[in-house]
């Protein structure tokens, strides 16, 4: 499964405020290279936010990632997409004391056609999530 978490030293209230910020992705999110557009309904299901995800080097890909599910600030569930590579689920799970410290863990699913290939997409899922959520740790610390 490609569920990975990291504790942050924040409150519950101050790590949702980033992880419904789709302008900081880029700071932490590995892969997140710009926010092209969000739409005014963001954060409420169905609203969506317009990115573009870097593959390597220079080549990226445009698309969206929607909101499927948000219970402020303990639970936001997304569907990301870079296609016509793929789209998932990434839901995030805020967990601990309202103040802090806390626990975010992370869990993304394939969806469509690349949930077949999920034992081969998860090794590679978890080392990119730990690495985001370390990178999310260090962008909270900063502030």
């Amino acid at each position: 499964m490609a569920v990975v978490s990291c504790e942050m030293q924040a409150s519950a209230e101050t790590v949702f405020e980033a992880l419904v910020d789709p302008t900081t992705y880029p700071d932490w999110l590995v892969g997140a290279q710009q926010i092209r557009a969000v739409d005014d309904a963001w954060s409420r299901p169905g609203a969506r936010f317009h990115h573009r995800v870097g593959l390597v080097g220079p080549l990226t890909i445009a698309d969206s990632t929607k909101v499927l599910e948000v219970e402020a600030p303990r639970r936001l569930t997304l569907e990301v997409r870079a296609r016509p590579l793929g789209r998932g689920r990434a839901t995030f799970l805020v967990q601990g004391p309202d103040e802090g410290p806390v626990t975010v863990e992370l869990d993304e699913v394939p969806l469509g056609l690349l949930s077949i290939l999920r034992p081969l997409l998860d090794p590679l899922t978890v080392v990119r999530n730990k690495r985001s959520l370390d990178l999310l740790a260090d962008h909270l610390a900063a502030r």
